[in-house]
This record gives structure tokens, C-alpha cells and sequence, in this order.
């Protein structure tokens, strides 16, 4: 059973900082392994903001380029997402998600109408308020 819990959520003032959690149960971080990082802020559509592989490369999309982290503990089966000079529309509540996609890039992912992974996390609140 593959099981993903995202943690790290909060509130914070703009230009501050988070970072998000997701470990993963029951699907190795194996080749061919994707984990997505994507967001849904209120009346918006759910858009991927980071994808990472299964050797620790990872893209973005442009708007959080430069200030978000991507990072991957093979050891625990943990993907974290580091958010620096967060801006209020950066407010959303995020997910992770991981399958087996190549090539997991954004350029490609971020194209997608709908993400095509079938194994997603619960979502965390991010707030970003002055």
C-alpha cells in the first residue's frame, strides 16, 4: 500500500520561509521515479510547481524558480520542499505526488491539463500574509 504524508505547512510573513515534507511508504525512490510538488490555491487550478527524480535532479516552474528546493533522502524516502522569499501568491495548499514518469521534468510536467501520477499525499496549508 503506498502511502505519502505531507507536513511542514504554515503561516508566514512575505519574504519568510517553509519547508514542506513528503514521506513516502510502499513505492521505492527507484529509476523512473517521480515525485511532483503542486499546489491549489482557492478557485484556482492545481498547478505542479517542482518535479524531482530518482537521481536528485530537479526543475520548476518559473514562477517559484530561484526560490524553491527540491531535495530527496533516499535513506528515509523523504522529498522536501524548501520555499524561500515566499510572496502572497504563493498561498495555496500544497500536495506531493510520485509514479513511475519520464522524463520528469516541468518543461514536460507542467504541460500536463491533468498530473499524471496516481499516488498523492494529503494536502498542507501554505500561508503567506503580512
Amino acid at each position: 500500500q503506498v502511502e505519502l504524508v505531507t507536513s511542514g505547512g504554515g503561516t508566514v510573513r512575505p519574504g519568510g520561509s517553509l519547508t514542506l515534507s513528503c514521506e513516502i511508504a510502499g513505492f521505492p525512490l527507484n529509476t523512473d521515479t517521480c515525485v511532483v510538488w503542486s499546489r491549489q490555491a482557492p478557485e484556482k487550478k492545481r498547478e505542479a510547481v517542482a518535479a524531482i527524480n530518482a537521481n536528485n535532479w530537479a526543475s520548476y516552474v518559473d514562477s517559484v524558480q530561484g526560490r524553491f528546493t527540491a531535495s530527496r533522502d533516499a535513506a528515509t524516502e523523504t522529498v522536501y520542499l524548501q520555499m524561500n522569499d515566499l510572496e502572497p501568491e504563493d498561498t495555496a495548499v500544497y500536495y506531493c505526488a510520485v509514479d513511475r514518469l519520464t522524463p520528469c521534468r516541468m518543461v514536460v510536467i507542467k504541460n500536463f491539463d491533468v498530473i499524471p501520477l496516481n499516488y498523492w499525499s494529503q494536502g498542507a496549508q501554505v500561508t503567506v500574509d503580512a
